[in-house]
């Protein structure tokens, strides 16, 4: 059984071009070590296309068995990516490739390594899967709407154990370089079939890999090579237009980098990116505006529930430039008829989320005016999702919210199909303690449909579980889109 389940992997490996013909007995034996295993006899071929999902846990039951490991998905989740490291390339081996690829075009080198990371399982297919997706249409254009259910809940055995393990400081973080290869621990996840590529932006070295929970398509991350807190600066602008430039097919942003609206590792510098149009890259410029200095730069507030300017040029530098004008006037601006203060008790709250791209050979960037404020009737953030919102989304709003992709806790999943059988069923929300939290939202929604049945629960619940999160982004916007609103964000564009 051990010797089947060990050629099918290896078979799986050789099909996907991730082990070279030749490396089949050394891979082999690799495996067999993993499992203190002496014998191996190579079975007849199938002819079958191997499926990795099920070829995995063959092996981690055997594992099991074997009191290898423990039962668990924290400890399965370890096994198996030491299993997979025994068939991938080694890191030079992946980046010489990856630059033998861009020869012929950034697109080929990403499509390589993107493939790369999803045959290797570091972004494992059959959880990906699992997410619910969905599209609600807006006055915005069409949000995205994704329930995330790949990434894994910890067992409470793994739990408990970790509480016994001392803490250890390597590596600082889940971004830090030093994952690539590492064996991971019950508090941190294995890393030991995660490839990275090195890149230069700014001048520095950063590096760049991939999300192991790909929220959109190629869905990339870029970090630091130094473990650096996140800061956004001149510097900032500089790196995004640097990657840019490298990969024009992607976008790159950065969360904010204050607490509340950062929505992210706030320890390490790093931006997130990928190839993949959100609503916001495709709303249109609501009104245009000229910034004194800056008469040949396009810039305009774009029709969004958050609060960006758009600036294109096709010198980046010059956007550079009116990026850190912008940047410095929203650090120190306040307006309290419009309840934004730069800083209370000298704590600042006004920043940016700034999102790179470029369009029809234009450089282009996405301003998004941020602040962090909070008080007694909003103690989670004045421009953060109000307490009548947070049945469905309570998380801060980052980056990738910002651009239209709702991330909703996995907890939905089951909380929508228990509101789907209670609603046809006409039981009573309120009696549910696990669903009583949505119970208002339901009473408001229902009276608006005359026929709910079978057929359409799913898309109503769907629907509306959209229309919530475009409130949180209308939350989240600093100037409101209404008439008022829009007459505080242009008394700030004419400070600039």
């Amino acid at each position: 059984m051990l010797s089947e389940s060990i050629y099918r992997l290896v078979r799986y490996g050789m099909d996907t071009g991730l082990t070279p013909e030749c490396e089949k007995n050394y891979t082999i034996n690799l495996l067999l070590e993993l499992f203190k295993e002496d014998d191996y006899r190579e079975p007849e071929e199938s002819g079958t296309q191997p499926d990795l999902e099920a070829i995995l846990k063959a092996l981690l039951d055997e594992a099991v068995a074997r009191g290898i490991i423990s039962d668990g998905i924290v400890y399965r989740d370890l096994f198996d990516t030491k299993l997979m490291n025994c068939l991938i390339p080694r890191p030079s081996q992946v980046q010489r490739e990856f630059w033998k690829q861009y020869e012929k075009s950034p697109e080929e080198a990403t499509q390589y390594f993107y493939r790369l990371s999803q045959d290797s399982d570091y972004i494992r297919r059959y959880r990906i899967k699992k997410d619910r997706k969905w599209v609600v249409e807006s006055d915005y254009g069409n949000i995205d709407i994704t329930i995330n259910l790949s990434k894994p809940e910890k067992d409470p055995k793994a739990i408990a154990a970790a509480k016994n393990v001392k803490t250890a400081g390597y590596p600082k973080c889940q971004l830090c370089a030093e994952n690539e290869g590492y064996a991971g621990r019950i508090d941190h996840p294995a890393r030991e079939n995660h490839r990275v590529i090195p890149i230069t932006i700014n001048d520095s070295p950063w590096g760049f890999q991939y999300s192991p929970y790909v929220y959109y398509n190629e869905h990339c991350i870029v970090f630091n090579q130094k473990h650096t807190p996140m800061k956004i600066d001149r510097e900032t602008f500089v790196k995004l237009f640097d990657f840019i430039k490298l990969f024009p097919h992607y976008f790159i942003g950065s969360n904010a980098d204050l607490p509340i609206v950062g929505g992210s590792i706030l320890s390490h510098d790093h931006f997130q990116g990928g190839h993949y149009t959100f609503a916001m890259a495709r709303a249109p410029i609501e009104r245009s505006v000229t910034i004194p200095g800056f008469e040949d730069v396009e810039v305009g507030i774009v029709k969004w529930p958050l609060s960006v300017l758009r600036i294109r040029h096709r010198d980046d530098k010059r956007l550079t430039e009116l990026a850190v004008h912008v940047l410095e006037a929203w650090r120190r601006y306040t307006d309290e008829a419009a309840f934004i203060f730069a800083e209370t008790d000298g704590e600042p709250h006004n920043t940016i989320t700034p999102i790179a791209r470029m369009r029809d050979g234009l450089f282009e960037l996405d301003l998004t005016l941020r602040n962090n404020i909070t008080t007694e009737e909003h103690p989670l953030g004045v421009y953060h999702p109000h307490a009548q919102y947070h049945h469905i989304k309570k998380e801060n709003i980052g980056l990738i919210e910002v651009m239209g992709l709702a991330v909703l806790p996995s907890r939905l999943k089951e909380e929508l199909e228990l509101l789907e059988e209670y609603i046809l069923e006409g039981k009573d929300v309120a009696s549910n303690e696990k669903i009583e939290k949505h119970a208002a939202w339901v009473a408001e929604f229902l009276p608006k449909y005359e026929r709910i049945d079978r057929e359409n629960i799913k898309e109503i619940l769907q629907k509306e579980v959209g229309i919530v999160f475009i409130h949180v982004l209308e939350d989240a916007g600093v100037y409101k889109c209404t008439e008022e609103g829009r007459e505080a964000f242009m008394r700030f564009v004419e400070t600039l």
